[in-house]
């Protein structure tokens, strides 16, 4: 299978702070990634912009280190990184004051593709929006690109959309999270609305429960400061494993169309009850106990008394016609198992075995695999060979990117990548509304606030582990239990 890349149309890419973390690890190498798919016209530029002092020779000379850090050698070529880095340019901006934005603004084109990617701190976003409108630069047609975290609470998520909307349209705004950008979370939509063998299944009457996973094998790193301040819930449950539920679990959209999706997406949130306290469980990592071991979290963010979660595992309910009954298990943590994000649909038992009561027998699950090794995986039952009468067996019905589409599916767009030409394109099917942030976060907020207000602490659990014994205990009380976390 041969994939099919379409150019979009010549463009100006300005990235504020492209000397920052996320722009050097994603956003620039994805870009070069693309260029050398043949995806990015030869009249497209990408303009670096941050405060740091720097001309276009120490900008390329940065990307070129970048690209050379995070891409494979199979990856990368010196002739096509020269080309790439042709296209590039560099201007210093005071977000905050008017220093580079006349430097900025002459660079700007009108005749093509405008888009401002603000990779910085939300703190930062009004300020570039407004001098963008100050000095000229941004026109109706312009887009921005926004990186989470959208707000810490409703009342934030409110007064940045407030923000945002003073200078740009909501159809100029693209609120960015990776994991939509995701090949298989593309599929999940394909093989929901594509086929008609899932979708007749896909409801309370079929499905016994649906479990999220998300789970980390690192700690909170150098965020120790930025994650305290959130948790889990905010950083991951909030947008990330919302998202997946609500493609989960949304009606069939009339079309393929970036408002229909989400109109649909958004009655999910909406239908989300409230999650009772025992319904939630809230993990901290602990440490290796010996000098020199690993940290614990309370170590990695400096606070010796800190009740922020590193691990939340809950249970949700969703009030519909479609879903009344079927429970969603979301989970995830850091410093676990593995490194692993998987979606799986748990079908219900046969409603009469003709077989017996077998001792081995299993659910048909739908695993769908977000990384590593991206996928989806269907266990059947089927006779076990051999003579000697009717013993089931649990085979999967296998299918990973890398393996069914060979080298194309072996090299699978970055998540970024397809967003970023998303932006150009114009598209903002993968995107958050405005108000889907917020009704996310009218469901989020009640629920942090009851355990705040209880002065509830987080459950230690070892290193390595699958989280806290209380997170098991979850599932095991509804008579399920958690699927394997493994690579």
């Amino acid at each position: 299978m041969v994939s099919r890349v379409i150019p979009v149309d010549p463009f100006d890419l300005v990235v504020f702070g492209a000397t920052g973390d996320l722009a050097r690890r994603k956003i620039l190498p994805g870009l070069y990634r693309r260029f050398v798919a043949g995806q990015i016209p030869e009249t497209s530029r990408i303009i670096g912009s941050a405060r740091t002092e720097m001309d276009a020779t120490g900008f390329r000379a940065f990307v070129a280190e970048a690209i050379e850090e995070f891409l494979d050698v199979k990856r990368r070529d010196a002739d096509s990184v020269a080309r790439f880095l042709d296209h590039l340019h560099y201007v210093a901006v005071d977000a905050k004051g008017d220093g580079g934005w006349p430097e900025l603004a002459a660079l700007i084109r009108r005749d093509v593709v405008q888009a401002y990617y603000f990779s910085v701190g939300p703190s930062l976003f009004g300020d570039l929006a407004e001098r963008l409108h100050r000095h000229g630069i941004a026109t109706p047609n312009s887009r921005i690109v926004v990186e989470k975290p959208f707000g810490r609470d409703l009342a934030s998520a409110k007064a940045l959309n407030a923000t945002l909307a003073e200078h740009f349209d909501e159809s100029q705004i693209y609120r960015i999270d990776h994991y939509l950008g995701k090949e298989t979370v593309q599929n999940l939509m394909a093989v929901r609305f594509a086929n008609i063998l899932f979708e007749p299944l896909w409801n309370a009457r079929h499905v016994d429960h649906v479990q999220i996973t998300v789970a980390e094998t690192v700690g909170v790193g150098g965020r120790g400061a930025y994650y305290d301040k959130s948790g889990a819930m905010r950083d991951m449950v909030q947008n990330h494993l919302m998202q997946l539920l609500c493609l989960i679990a949304m009606e069939p959209p009339y079309r393929f169309d970036p408002d229909a999706v989400r109109d649909e997406k958004l009655k999910v949130i909406h239908a989300l009850l409230p999650v009772e306290p025992e319904d939630i469980v809230r993990g901290q990592y602990r440490g290796g106990g010996k000098k020199g071991a690993a940290p614990s979290y309370a170590e990695d963010v400096g606070e010796p008394a800190t009740k922020t979660e590193s691990y939340i595992a809950l249970k949700a309910h969703i009030a519909n016609w479609r879903w009344k009954g079927t429970p969603f298990y979301l989970r995830t943590g850091k410093k676990l198992r593995g490194r692993a994000s998987e979606i799986a649909i748990v079908f219900k038992e046969v409603p009469h075995s003709i077989f017996g009561d077998e001792e081995g027998w299993r659910e048909n699950v739908l695993a769908i695999r977000l990384q590593p090794n991206e996928g989806m995986n269907l266990s059947v039952m089927i006779k076990e060979p051999g003579p000697g009468g009717m013993r089931l067996t649990e085979v999967p019905l296998d299918m990973s990117f890398a393996e069914a589409l060979g080298e194309d599916g072996a090299d699978i767009p970055d998540a970024y990548e397809r967003l970023i030409m998303d932006v150009i394109r114009g598209n903002q099917t993968l995107f958050m509304r405005g108000d889907e942030v917020e009704a996310a976060w009218a469901w989020t907020d009640p629920i942090i606030a009851a355990w705040e207000a209880r002065g509830d602490r987080p459950k230690g659990y070892d290193p390595g582990s699958s989280g806290p014994e209380d997170a098991l205990m979850l599932l095991h009380r509804d008579g399920r239990r958690w699927r394997e976390i493994r690579e």
